[in-house]
């Protein structure tokens, strides 16, 4: 029967590890003279390494990114701030997923998977047509979604915005 297998008896494959290349010990071997480095420049010197970063002396993908926040350069700071973020609900799937005369609330919203981000304003936009009177709530409307809901005998209902 075999000896259980256990830390004390393993063992790497035969022919996985090899012995390392020892270089600079005279032509004969291969890599006498210089060692594998090649004649002059940077990478022949002593100290010599390879940053992981290091692109060929091209500029580096570090420098090419552009600049998040941050309290030590001044022109890193006005990064979008007056961005807004809100999900969008076109009258479109409104008109398909709602029933005439129905209240179009943000429970409903979620459990008809039109506006599923939780903590993200929700705001009516006008792409479609609307022809059913909805009772519709949310945080925000463009101007002409307002117009054709009210057009189409619906009514506008403008919640708190999350978190205030």
């Amino acid at each position: 029967m075999a000896e259980r297998l256990g830390l004390h008896n393993l063992k790497p494959v035969p022919g996985a590890r090899r012995p390392r290349k020892r270089v600079g010990r005279g032509e004969g071997s291969g890599t006498g003279k210089t060692a594998g480095r090649g004649q002059k420049g940077w990478g022949a010197r002593s100290g010599a390494k390879r940053r992981a970063r290091f692109e060929g002396g091209q500029n580096p993908i570090h420098m090419r990114m552009r600049k998040l926040r941050g309290p030590h350069m001044k022109k890193s700071m006005p990064f979008e701030p007056f961005r807004t973020h809100t999900q969008a609900v076109n009258l479109r799937d409104l008109e398909a997923r709602f029933e005439s005369g129905e209240a179009v609330t943000l429970e409903q919203l979620r459990a008809r998977r039109l506006a599923n981000r939780k903590g993200v304003p929700v705001k009516v936009l006008a792409k479609g047509d609307l022809t059913k009177a909805l009772t519709v709530h949310a945080h925000a409307f463009s101007e002409t979604a307002r117009a054709r809901i009210e057009a189409a005998g619906g009514t506008c209902v403008v919640e708190e915005a999350v978190g205030s």
